[in-house]
């Protein structure tokens, strides 16, 4: 009897992603049609992986091996983690280095951020969201974290003002 397949979380990612780059090779668009001007036919996109809260780049490790060795350009950036208003522009500017068609690969927080750095590019073929953040136009992530009751992520991200520095100590007894 042959054996049964292994599938892992990594490879079912990989699958994902890799199924979501052909998808966008062989879909026919104006925006396609404008950047296989300057590619061949067929080029395979490269693929952008971001990491969510409480994470870093090194998270997509498998499944950057598994990509590549399917042959795609893999790119797994640090997101900084500092709030959608400066997460989305920075991993935007790395999508306007990037020249031909992209799939962007998100999990958790970092679909927010992909939603919105993907705004306006036209090489950006395909967004990917894994147990990620979805919001729609107009929406923001914490109106999607408030939807379901029950969510973890809010207490965990209860905003504390910053203290200076140089600023005296508070007392630590009463």
């Amino acid at each position: 009897m042959p054996a049964r397949p292994t599938f892992t979380r990594r490879r079912v990612i990989a699958t994902g992603a890799a199924a979501a780059a052909s998808a966008a090779i062989l879909t026919p668009s104006s925006a396609t049609a404008a950047v296989t001007s300057h590619n061949s036919p067929g080029t395979k996109p490269t693929i952008v992986l971001v990491h969510g809260g409480y994470a870093d780049s090194s998270c997509w490790n498998g499944v950057i091996q598994e990509l590549q060795s399917k042959g795609y350009t893999t790119i797994a950036e640090s997101n900084p983690l500092r709030g959608i208003p400066t997460d989305a522009p920075y991993i935007a500017s790395l999508l306007d280095s990037i020249s031909g068609p992209i799939v962007l690969v998100a999990h958790s927080m970092g679909g927010t951020v992909i939603t919105n750095a993907a705004a306006g590019k036209s090489n950006v073929k395909a967004l990917v969201y894994i147990a990620a953040f979805v919001p729609d136009v107009g929406k923001t992530q914490g109106e999607l974290i408030d939807k379901f009751p029950g969510s973890e992520v809010l207490p965990v991200s209860v905003p504390v003002s910053y203290r200076s520095p140089t600023a005296p100590p508070e007392p630590t007894c009463t």
